[in-house]
């Protein structure tokens, strides 16, 4: 997992040599605030961490506990539920999330998880197509009906057919974009008030897909999301084809809600957990030396 972890920074790595072509034990104030900022971490996040330093040696382990303690909501606990565990994935069109949602699946599948999809992107033929074809590769039933369908309808079926057949993970993928926000907003909460109609206390989970090649611009899409139906963990994907490893700390510093997984390549195996400690580590392995 820790070499998933440093390849999704090689892009941040490479950026991040352009300041500092040579390793150090300290950094100066200065050195640090230009480090940070060329790896995507908003401007005052990073002058909070710097204005909290009372030396202008900065070491390895000072700059650590600072990062470490941005990332401090990034830890998830588990609702309590009854199966199945339903999902529902939610982003905008191009972060990811049709694949995003064939790596979960295939995750569940390795577990010994029974694992059904809802093809609820009804919005766009090519969204539920694509799933349907991971569906085939994975081996994995799926629900999907005709493009401009009923959303909930596919969802409460999704679910149905779960607790019907005993599954035990129900992934929902949802539409990113309709014509206005007034509208995606009100076909997501229907979905939400449809999905516990069908199983009360779904969905369990609602993830929202950040494009981590967006930087910090994602944050302002993040709280947007959870404005309309309350987000209870994030996956970013693409973050090894970006410099932007920076906005980690930025989207969990502002949003406060947990990262869940890391995406670091297409393969299903390419999903990997959020973990705090690996991901400062591999960041401070570019910029420290040992």
């Amino acid at each position: 997992m820790f070499g998933f972890i440093k390849k999704s920074l090689s892009k941040t790595a490479e950026a991040i040599k352009t300041i500092v072509p040579t390793k150090k034990t300290t950094f100066n104030k200065d050195e640090i605030e230009d480090i940070l900022l060329e790896a995507d971490v908003e401007y005052e996040l990073v002058e909070n961490i710097i204005s909290e330093m009372d030396t202008n040696k900065i070491t390895r382990d000072m700059l650590r506990s600072k990062l470490l303690f941005t990332l401090d909501k990034t830890s998830y606990t588990e609702p309590n539920f009854i199966k199945p565990f339903v999902e529902l994935i939610v982003g905008v069109n191009g972060a990811g999330k049709t694949t995003t949602i064939s790596k979960l699946a295939a995750r569940y599948k390795n577990e010994g998880k029974k694992v059904i999809l809802g093809a609820g992107d009804t919005f766009r033929a090519a969204a539920i197509e694509q799933l349907t074809l991971w569906s085939k590769k994975l081996n994995i039933p799926i629900v999907s009906s005709k493009q401009g369908h009923d959303s909930s309808a596919v969802a409460y079926d999704t679910i149905d057919s779960a607790l019907s057949k005993g599954f035990d993970n129900v992934i929902i993928d949802t539409a990113g974009r309709l014509h206005t926000q007034t509208n995606l907003t009100n076909e997501l909460k229907k979905i939400h008030r449809i999905c516990n109609k069908a199983h009360s206390g779904a969905p369990h989970r609602t993830i929202l897909i950040l494009d981590g090649t967006q930087g910090n611009s994602a944050i302002a899409q993040a709280k947007a999301f959870d404005e309309m139906i309350g987000i209870d963990g994030i996956i970013i994907t693409k973050l090894d084809g970006t410099a932007k490893g920076g906005s980690v700390f930025s989207i969990a510093n502002s949003l406060k809600i947990p990262i869940l997984y890391i995406g670091t390549g297409e393969q299903p195996e390419n999903l990997v957990p959020f973990d705090k400690y690996e991901f400062v580590d591999s960041l401070l392995d570019i910029i420290f030396e040992q």
